[in-house]
């Protein structure tokens, strides 16, 4: 487990080299737990398409991306990271986004049962799982997110940062959150956009993927805000939340988040806001920076790896690659490129998954 008594801080970063390793390395003495990893288990791949039949265009490209649905293909990869686990995840796109509520949340549960299944043939590789949920079916959702983790074993549950266009903070959606913080179990938040929300009034979509590569961390911060300002945090001290992407923008922008927003409500005339800070029993910037943030960058991100490690701190950054989306050698070749005290570097690596799911990983 991780030394209760070691210090948070970190160590000074190296200056950043200009070459990113892009080639696997060699298998590292670590155990590496990497937190946000996705699989689409066969049957409800199956299942999906037969309930959203207009997926059937996309399934040769998710096909595609082997590694979702070959486990020997997987583990060959996974093999030469030596001692390295993965939690998994479905990946997008929501099932709230593709089926009703009713057939959805069938879909989430046939989704749990196979990644229990898959957990339970191989645990040295699969150690948990993250639930999915349907969460327009709000009291089903409920419902299995207990059932995932008392009868299957589920470490958390993955949500997205809208539920069919409904903000996160609508109180619609705080049965959930109670559930989560009764059950003490984290919630992965995955950030949902696509390309159907323009870039520009004009246009008709987001052109040039940057729903995905700007969109993506732009709703993981809004999601995040809102969530700190509606109260969530005071009523549930204890509920944990893994941001994708170390947090979106919200490490980058500190200033603006922070001091900008002191004046909340000073740039709109036509809503009071002047009520919602006052009403936080601390300052907004504490609640967002004990959020989780994952590392999973999408090749390392060396420049944003250090920002979020000095934003967040040691013990609230987990080890997290996107895989099989997202490459796994090029954020451990940037982290073994920084000065990390060892102490912090295994809170990094493993020792904040085991405090976060509960388990110890030796």
């Amino acid at each position: 487990m991780m030394d209760a008594g070691s210090s948070p801080a970190m160590t000074k970063y190296s200056r950043p080299k200009l070459e990113i390793a892009l080639k696997v390395i060699p298998p590292m003495a670590d155990t590496i737990i990497d937190i946000y990893t996705h699989i689409y288990p066969e049957r409800f791949f199956q299942e999906m398409t037969k309930a959203a039949p207009k997926l059937q265009n996309i399934g040769p490209r998710l096909r595609s991306v082997t590694k979702l649905f070959d486990l020997d293909a997987r583990f060959k990869e996974m093999d030469t990271f030596g001692d390295y686990r993965q939690i998994v995840s479905l990946p997008n796109p929501p099932i709230e986004d593709i089926a009703k509520p009713d057939a959805g949340l069938r879909l989430a549960r046939i989704a749990n049962d196979e990644m229990a299944d898959l957990c339970r043939k191989h645990p040295k590789r699969f150690p948990a799982f993250a639930a999915a949920l349907c969460m327009t079916d709000l009291e089903g959702s409920v419902a299995e997110a207990r059932r995932a983790v008392n009868d299957l074993g589920a470490a958390g549950v993955l949500i997205y940062t809208d539920v069919a266009g409904k903000p996160l903070d609508d109180p619609a959606f705080e049965p959930l959150f109670a559930a989560m913080a009764e059950l003490d179990r984290p919630i992965w938040l995955h950030p949902s956009r696509t390309a159907a929300m323009p870039d520009y009034a004009a246009e008709k979509k987001s052109r040039f993927e940057m729903w995905w590569c700007l969109g993506w961390p732009y709703d993981t911060s809004v999601a995040m805000i809102r969530m700190a300002f509606c109260g969530l945090f005071d009523r549930h001290p204890n509920l944990r939340i893994i941001t994708h992407h170390l947090g979106g923008m919200i490490p980058f922008y500190d200033g603006r988040v922070g001091p900008g927003l002191k004046v909340l409500g000073a740039r709109t005339s036509d809503e009071d806001y002047s009520k919602i800070l006052p009403s936080l029993k601390r300052p907004h910037m504490d609640y967002l920076r004990e959020y989780y943030a994952d590392t999973a960058m999408f090749g390392g991100g060396a420049h944003a790896l250090r920002c979020g490690l000095e934003f967040f701190g040691a013990d609230r950054v987990v080890f997290a690659t996107d895989a099989p989306l997202g490459p796994i050698a090029p954020t451990l070749a940037e982290i073994n490129k920084l000065e990390l005290a060892p102490a912090d570097r295994r809170k990094l690596l493993c020792g904040n998954a085991e405090k976060l799911l509960k388990m110890s990983f030796g």
